[in-house]
This record gives C-alpha cells, sequence and structure tokens, in this order.
C-alpha cells in the first residue's frame, strides 16, 4: 500500500498494492500499522455498504462535532467521483472541494477527516460503497451542503436531467449559508 498526500491537510488516497494471478487478485483494503505510520491512528468503529445505480449522487453529508466522522471509502464495485469540501475555516483549503474517481479497477481509497462534508456520484451502471467510520451516525448532528452549490463548482461528471438525488439532498444550504462548525 502506499498513501499520497493531497493539498488539504489530513486528506490522504491510499493505494492498494494488487496481486494478480490466474485465480484473479488479492490486495490489503486495510493496513492499521501502515496508517499510523503516517501519523493517523483511528479507533475505527463501524463499516457501512451502500449501492446505487447510475446517477444517484450522494452528499454533500458531514457529522457536527462532537460526532464528526472520519471515513475511509473504497468502491467495491463500479465507478464513483467521491468529492469532499472542507469546512475547517482554520485551513488555507477551507470552502474547496477535492474530487477523485475511485472504482473497482484503481482500488484507490479515500481518507476523509473530520471536518469534510463528503459525497460521491455513481457513473457505473451499478457502484457498492464501502466506509469505515469512527463515530457513529448521530441523527441531531447531522448536516448537508447543497450539491449544485455554484461556489463549488463541483463536476459530479452527470447531466443534470442524470442526477437522481434524494429529497432530503435538495434544499441543503449552500456553503457561504451554512454556519462555521470547525
Amino acid at each position: 500500500m502506499q498513501i499520497h498526500k493531497t493539498n488539504f491537510e489530513g486528506l490522504l488516497i491510499i493505494e492498494p498494492k494488487v496481486w494478480h494471478d490466474s485465480r484473479g487478485y488479492f490486495l490489503e483494503t486495510f493496513k492499521q500499522q501502515l496508517l499510523i505510520s503516517h501519523g493517523v491512528n483511528i479507533n475505527w468503529l463501524q463499516d457501512n455498504e451502500a449501492s446505487s445505480t447510475y446517477g444517484v449522487v450522494r452528499g454533500l453529508h458531514f457529522q457536527k462535532p462532537p460526532f464528526a466522522q472520519t471515513k475511509l471509502i473504497r468502491a467495491v464495485q463500479g465507478k464513483i467521483i467521491d468529492t469532499v469540501v472542507d469546512l475547517r475555516t482554520n485551513q488555507p483549503t477551507f470552502g474547496q472541494a477535492y474530487s477523485i474517481e475511485i472504482n473497482d479497477i484503481n482500488k484507490l481509497q479515500l481518507l476523509v477527516p473530520h471536518g469534510f462534508a463528503h459525497g460521491y456520484s455513481v457513473l457505473s451502471a451499478t457502484s457498492i460503497v464501502q466506509y469505515k467510520v469512527d463515530a457513529i451516525y448521530n441523527k441531531e448532528s447531522e448536516g448537508g451542503i447543497n450539491l449544485f452549490d455554484k461556489a463549488l463548482n463541483i463536476n459530479w461528471g452527470l447531466q443534470p436531467d442524470e442526477m437522481i438525488v434524494s429529497d432530503k439532498d435538495m434544499p441543503l444550504l449552500s456553503l457561504a449559508e451554512l454556519p462555521k462548525i470547525w
């Protein structure tokens, strides 16, 4: 496994080593000691999985402190554009979005620390996304940013008429309207 830093403090790309042979492939999807060696010592509490079809856009969600979640995201099946927005006012990247394609071929993972809103769009017929979290979901602490916030200028890789967005996500506030949390 290799860990790649991004321009966002704490936002890491994890690239596993994949061994292929006539039977298929093998890879390590999680290695606590490797993360610790890079200064990431997280007590993971839960694994989640979501199945979606082409055009689904989930997010941009976050949990407010003290229930903020670090996430380790991967696409087991299919192709997604995984996107985060930095909500940490003390960072030079505050208010900026970062996107990366994660799929079942490149097998990349994204480690998203506390202080980010997270979402993804599905670009394959179906997808299965798995992610670890270090805090249990708390309904009263959920928050989100509008997927279509023009100031963020996120390219979801889909045409507007292809997007399938939950009713819950449609009325979310823009980043400018959101109270500062971190």
